[in-house]
């Protein structure tokens, strides 16, 4: 790996505008964080293969641009793979990925390109060559590696969000290649080389998994690919065979296999050949669209009109900076801000552009059971009004297909999780004063959701309505009998219950501020939903029958069917909005503390999945704010490392690193849809948050350090504070909270 003060020099050189306030720490992001498997405190305590992975990329981007693009050593858009793993050895290309980065989902309308010196190989895994992680630079805003086996080539990668440049260095002269295919395990796919013009331009039709798995999603990635040298040779290829001269090459629109399978469909794609010498330089650019070639073009032509490589990263490099400096952290530690930038960066991906440049704004790909957890109020903290034109994409979604989606994924409607979390998601940026959006047709789909189902089977069948609405209504509780099909996720009945109260809560304050009292009693009144599905028996979650009575099985610490990934002891604690009502389903406050308790003595927290991650902040409602304090330090410490395995789980579109920013930073969004945050435990001396557009907010920890973790009294605005809560207005009128730390309670 470069030396890190060479790393710094460059990034500086190509910035040139930090002032020493305002230094750079894009070189501190090492974007291979949560490539490889879990090596954190409780990996493997739960989750299994997948789960057990980061499923991040290190990509270079714009924050939430169209494309992440990334170097690949996955030859697939199969669910569940990402385009690159740190522990494979070889390279296959470099790819305009969509994946839903930290997730399961596949990657979609994708097209790789890779650079060859010396012989011709066409397929992914023919052409794979060594490389080393020490020879990678891998930052957000410049990637590249050297290729030993291809004449020890340079490559670099830069770009902007929906198009990228490349620079191939060759150390020896002979023959070259670039080689270029759609990415698609169904078999399909377009591609065509223009050699009047030295465009390569192709397409990769879409398709759906969950609800509708293997259909068409309408729509298609389409790509091009620009390139300046002169070709001796050019070609097509499907699979291992070669067609020299041929200028164009597709695969049939009925899929060749069938999408469950698991053998990769042969790849079509074209080549060029050209004659390089030792020390030249070769730059290569490409784009995307969602709409057409001609679209992929247009976003070229606006985003990097020119065959400057060093233009293009000065200009990406901006943009992170800018990004980055909207929180500045004060600390002694590189490696805290280090593992901080570097969360900022994982929770930039999603959701993200899928429009062309002359196009409206539309933001997809909404992991929405994760984010609306604190992925999202971070952005609303953040950038207000790109949280604000989020909500509007989900509005035109409503317009479009006349229901709010669940789970928002690659243009398509989906119930691939469970709750109804886009209405967390706006009721979030409605309590945190965010209007740049449709209020009115917001509520609208908000209420049809929360109210209606599709009378249309094909509707709800195509992930339409909110699962089991019908019986959540009329029991109170989704019961055991109900085995809720036509979703992704079946069964999981006591999950959806406690998720439904708490987005029917949310959704009740918007209703109450918009003037809809009929509704808000009526969703206060479901709100209470959670109490029905907490046996009196355990004080735990347990399944519930449709005559009222309860599972007797011992399973509060096991897996369950009724649970979603986790156990009932996991998802107890999802009462995000009325944390005094679940003291009192425990029998009251001792109750509820002994257990949170054992929470964490037991070994029964899980950071890796998102059912747990307000557990930490719970102990705030009971007056025990010292043991949110200690249990979110040893979280911070435990489940978070700056290595390829420092990721406790799945990084989910960025929740997992969304968790760390608040809380290293001090605080928590525990209700979502409301304006407060749980105070935990600032680990900076000093971290100052600027809104895009707002003013500055600092906290100041005084002895702040890894054994000063409890808060011995806090002042706001130079007057005491004794609140274990933040406003969210207390923080975007901009002032100072100092903190005063300690190593003990009894201090």
């Amino acid at each position: 790996m470069r030396n890190i003060y060479t790393l710094f020099l460059l990034t500086a050189m190509v910035c040139g505008c930090s002032s020493p306030m305002e230094q750079s720490v894009l070189h501190l992001i090492d974007t291979r964080v949560g490539t490889a498997a879990s090596t954190t405190h409780t990996a493997g305590l739960f989750g299994k293969n997948t789960e057990e992975l980061g499923q991040t990329l290190p990509a270079v981007l714009e924050p939430n641009g169209m494309n992440f693009w990334t170097p690949q050593t996955r030859d697939t858009e199969q669910k569940c793979i990402a385009p690159y793993y740190y522990r494979d050895s070889l390279l296959q290309g470099f790819r305009a990925s969509h994946w839903i980065v930290g997730g399961c989902t596949q990657d979609y309308g994708s097209m790789t390109l890779m650079p060859l010196f010396g012989n011709l190989r066409t397929m992914p895994t023919e052409r794979a060559t060594r490389f080393s992680h020490d020879d990678e630079v891998a930052t957000p805003a410049y990637y590249s590696v050297l290729l030993p086996d291809e004449g020890g080539m340079k490559a670099e990668m830069t770009a902007r969000s929906r198009s990228a440049i490349f620079r191939f260095t060759y150390s020896e002269s002979g023959k070259a290649y670039l080689v270029v295919n759609p990415n698609s395990d169904e078999g399909q796919g377009y591609i065509e080389i223009d050699t009047v013009n030295k465009v390569i331009r192709g397409y990769n039709p879409v398709h759906r998994i969950y609800q509708g798995w293997g259909e068409h999603a309408g729509f298609s990635g389409h790509f091009v690919v620009e390139y300046q040298v002169e070709p001796t040779a050019v070609g097509t290829f499907c699979g291992d065979s070669l067609y020299p001269n041929q200028l164009q090459i597709s695969l049939g629109e009925e899929p060749a296999f069938k999408a469950r399978r698991s053998p990769i469909a042969p790849a079509v794609g074209v080549y060029i050949e050209f004659d390089v010498e030792a020390g030249e330089e070769v730059i290569v650019k490409a784009a995307s669209s969602f709409v057409d070639t001609d679209g992929a073009m247009n976003n070229l032509r606006a985003e990097i009109p020119h065959w400057d490589f060093d233009t293009t990263r000065s200009e990406l490099t901006d943009i992170w900076e800018r990004r980055l400096r909207l929180i500045q952290v004060s600390t002694d530690s590189e490696a805290d801000k280090a593992m901080f930038y570097g969360a900022m960066y994982r929770a930039s991906f999603l959701p993200h552009e899928v429009n062309d440049v002359d196009k409206p704004l539309h933001y997809d790909d909404y992991s929405m059971w994760d984010t609306y957890r604190a992925l999202h109020p971070l952005v609303n903290l953040l950038t207000p009004e790109r949280g604000g034109e989020m909500m509007q994409s989900l509005v035109e979604k409503y317009k479009d297909g006349g229901w709010l989606p669940i789970f928002p994924c690659w243009g398509s409607y989906t119930a691939a999780m469970i709750g109804d979390h886009c209405i967390a998601a706006i009721c979030d940026a409605y309590a945190k004063g965010i209007r740049n959006f449709d209020v009115e047709k917001a509520y609208e789909a908000m209420r049809r959701n929360a109210f209606e189902t599709p009378s249309d089977i094909n509707e709800y069948r195509n992930g339409m309505g909110r699962r089991a609405l019908d019986s959540y209504i009329k029991h109170g509780y989704i019961p055991l009998e109900d085995l809720v099909p036509d979703a992704y996720h079946t069964e999981e009945q006591v999950s959806r219950t406690l998720e439904y109260a708490y987005d029917d809560y949310v959704l009740a304050q918007v209703a109450k501020a918009l003037g809809h009292d009929e509704d808000y009693e009526v969703l206060m009144q479901r709100s209470q939903s959670y109490r029905n599905v907490i046996d009196p028996r355990t004080g735990y979650a347990q399944g519930r029958h449709s005559d009222g009575t309860f599972l007797d099985d011992d399973n509060a610490f096991s897996f369950a069917s009724f649970i979603t990934e986790g156990a009932p002891c996991h998802y107890t604690w999802y009462v995000p909005h009325d944390p005094k009502g679940l003291m009192e389903c425990m029998g009251g406050r001792d109750n509820y503390v002994a257990k949170l308790d054992s929470m964490f003595s037991e070994g029964r927290y899980w950071h890796g999945n998102e059912p747990c991650h307000q557990v930490a902040y719970m102990f705030n409602y009971a007056d025990e704010p010292h043991k949110t304090q200690q249990a979110v330090r040893h979280i911070l410490a435990t489940e978070y490392f700056n290595s390829p395995g420092g990721l406790s789980g799945n990084d989910d579109a960025g929740q997992m690193s969304a968790w760390y920013i608040f809380s290293a930073m001090g605080f928590y969004p525990v209700c979502p849809g409301t304006p407060y945050y749980a105070i935990g435990s600032p680990t900076f001396h000093e971290v100052t948050i600027t809104p895009e557009g707002g003013l500055p907010f600092t906290i100041r920890a005084h002895n702040a350090s890894p054994e000063n973790i409890y808060i011995e009294r806090m002042e706001l605005n130079g007057e005491p504070y004794d609140k274990y809560f933040l406003h969210h207005d207390d923080i975007v009128k901009g002032g100072v909270l100092e903190v005063w730390m300690t190593d003990s309670i009894d201090n």
